[in-house]
């Protein structure tokens, strides 16, 4: 499960292994041969010969979905268009896990909320077992109007979550100070659409209106150019290739200064929760990935 808490999505298409330092890629096309649909006794469907993967929430259950392969690295992006109207109690997820006591996850959650109101976009990063790192934000358009893409950025030094091409969150491998960075454990791409209205929407003070069931939010436009990890190796040969080309490029992808600067413009003006300014979250002093640069 995600954050705080989650469900499954999933992808694969033609995977053909390179050569050392060479990505697997797994690209944009048929949405069967990427995911398999896990859950919602047929609230999940893929249509519109693979183009287009739907999930359902109605009272009696949500539904979700998981990828066919695993990754470890990548750069992954998904077009979603949320739940639309009264979505409150809804959350829509869209992460990447592992499996086990200790795994690690990158999460996206779209937490719903009355007509009218923002949605809220919930972040959090776990690595061997811990997160507690959120970061939620609210975004600069309707995301129930149209599709947006949805991407993280997963390389042995940083991760990058961005909408729309705008990085709104950064988090860095800073293993040499001790803290825990994703970078072992290969994981899943997941998705669900699920009741939360005990916590969701204004701390669970909304309740989810039935009336408007079912919800729906779609996906489509995937794209994965990544390593996968298959039969206990990844198709990249290495963790961290030497190979700097063009294709390859986003394994040690970081933030240029345009991008930092499209970073701080969405962080000033749509974060609305930062773990790393909750001092009274945290009173015996900020996590140590907060107080270092």
């Amino acid at each position: 499960m995600a954050s705080m808490t989650s469900s499954s999505v999933p992808l694969i298409i033609l995977l053909v292994p390179i050569v050392l330092g060479s990505i697997m890629v797994a690209s944009a096309g048929n949405l069967n041969q990427d995911f398999d649909i896990t859950w919602g006794d047929g609230r999940a469907n893929i249509i519109n010969n693979g183009e287009l993967l739907t999930l359902s929430l109605d009272k009696t259950s949500g539904s979700g979905f998981q990828s066919k392969s695993e990754y470890l690295f990548g750069k992954i992006d998904m077009q979603l268009k949320l739940v639309p109207r009264n979505s409150a109690g809804t959350v829509t997820a869209y992460y990447l896990s592992s499996k086990g006591s200790t795994w690690d996850e990158i999460d996206f959650e779209f937490l719903g909320n009355l007509s009218g109101d923002p949605y809220i976009l919930h972040t959090n990063v776990f690595s061997q077992g811990k997160g507690n790192r959120e970061q939620q934000f609210y975004l600069w358009f309707d995301p129930t109007a149209d599709f947006h893409t949805y991407s993280i950025l997963w390389n042995p030094q940083r991760i990058i979550f961005s909408v729309d091409g705008t990085p709104i969150r950064e988090f860095k491998n800073l293993e040499s100070n001790g803290v825990p960075f994703p970078k072992n454990q290969p994981m899943r791409i997941y998705s669900s659409l699920w009741n939360a209205d005990d916590w969701a929407t204004r701390g669970g003070l909304i309740k989810t209106d039935w009336t408007q069931a079912p919800f729906t939010a779609s996906y489509r436009n995937f794209n994965a150019n990544a390593c996968v990890w298959s039969s206990g190796g990844s198709s990249c040969g290495s963790n961290s290739p030497s190979s700097t080309s063009s294709s390859n490029a986003w394994l040690s992808q970081e933030l240029d200064s345009a991008s930092q600067q499209r970073l701080k413009w969405a962080q000033k003006n749509y974060m609305i929760y930062n773990y790393c300014t909750d001092t009274k979250r945290f009173p015996q002093g900020l996590p140590t990935e907060c107080t270092t640069s």
